[in-house]
């Protein structure tokens, strides 16, 4: 159970409730009226609680649950406990997902909370029912739709446009930026620095002006102490619905599709661009001036530097695709044992 001192539960709901929630349907014999309180893992969960299994290696687990009842797919429902009562789905992960955030929905204001040490300047704009918290900054000219939240001390610089239901961390920074709406900023985030470019001379380096922005669309959520550089130019685009976890770097005038996943400590350097639904593994790079095709998927520290076609699994170091990549592992197991028998 969630701890009630960070989170609020707006339960309890019938397990028919939750089950017309996703849009599954109960298994034979399960019990419509239960009354759910909360939700739980299958280790953790009681009698009161519904927990799910997505994954095969928790089978046994599931055989032990105490959960009153279960979200899974309808070829595991027996090896479920008697009496827990099940919904059955193809897609059990998303259905917990939407039946977690009804028991633990975005908090929204009612009207405009304005802390005193916020400081808004005169010609900004902010929608209703807003949440300004201590020690916030709002430029000239800013545009702030309504239903957001800007945690402590966040700063948003002269001229930035937020879209409406938008959340930002503690410490965030926002400057040369246009947000969508429903995106979510997390703590620490660096959104519009100047982007790293300068022309290389013997007698010094010379910066060029970075005279872009940044375009953020819709349902994008960008990780804690992440950094997003502004266009020397051309703008910095992430697409809408798009996933970036902690401390990823994007460089200037990158363009990132839609529904793309950016793992921590990834980076991708300027100019490059992201088709859709693009995966970035753990510790990743992408080379400057490089084009990832739609769906291409890049293994944890792969390191990208040349273009990808769509619908590619690239690995290694330089990226190369997948298949070949574990036929080399496997020469180089073959070589280092055959060291080893000599």
């Amino acid at each position: 159970m969630a701890d009630s001192r960070f989170f609020l539960n707006a339960g309890p709901f019938t397990l028919r409730e939750l089950c017309d929630h996703v849009g599954a349907e109960l298994s034979d014999g399960s019990n419509p009226d239960l009354v759910i309180k909360d939700v739980g893992s299958l280790e953790d969960a009681k009698s009161d609680e519904i927990s799910f299994l997505d994954n095969k290696k928790y089978v046994s687990a599931l055989a032990d649950t105490s959960a009153g009842a279960c979200i899974l797919d309808k070829k595991f429902a027996g090896k479920a406990p008697e009496g827990v009562s099940l919904i059955l789905t193809n897609k059990p992960y998303k259905a917990y997902a939407l039946i977690a955030q009804k028991f633990y929905p975005s908090i929204s204001a009612s009207s405009n909370s304005i802390h005193s040490t916020a400081v808004i300047a005169e010609t900004a704009s902010v929608g209703d029912n807003c949440v300004i918290s201590a020690g916030v900054v709002v430029g000239e000219n800013v545009e702030i739709g309504s239903g957001c939240q800007l945690a402590p001390n966040v700063i948003i610089h002269d001229g930035c446009k937020i879209g409406e239901n938008t959340s930002i961390g503690a410490n965030a920074t926002v400057e040369y930026s246009f947000m969508g709406n429903n995106c979510e900023i997390h703590s620490g985030v660096r959104i519009g620095n100047r982007g790293f470019g300068f022309a290389m001379e013997p007698d010094g380096y010379v910066n060029v002006p970075q005279l872009g922005r940044v375009i953020i669309g819709d349902n994008v959520e960008i990780g804690a102490n992440s950094t997003i550089d502004r266009g020397a130019g051309p703008d910095t685009v992430i697409g809408n619905g798009t996933k970036i976890d902690n401390l990823v770097q994007i460089g200037h005038n990158v363009q990132i599709g839609k529904q793309c996943v950016i793992v921590a400590q990834s980076g991708v350097a300027g100019s490059s661009v992201l088709g859709d639904y693009v995966v970035m593994g753990a510790q990743s790079g992408v080379s400057g001036h490089i084009t990832m095709g739609t769906g291409v998927q890049i293994a944890g520290r792969a390191a990208v530097i040349k273009d990808v076609e769509a619908g590619q699994a690239v690995a290694g170091t330089p990226a190369m695709p997948i298949k070949e990549f574990f036929r080399l592992v496997a020469m180089w197991k073959k070589q280092l044992n055959t060291k080893k028998g000599s």
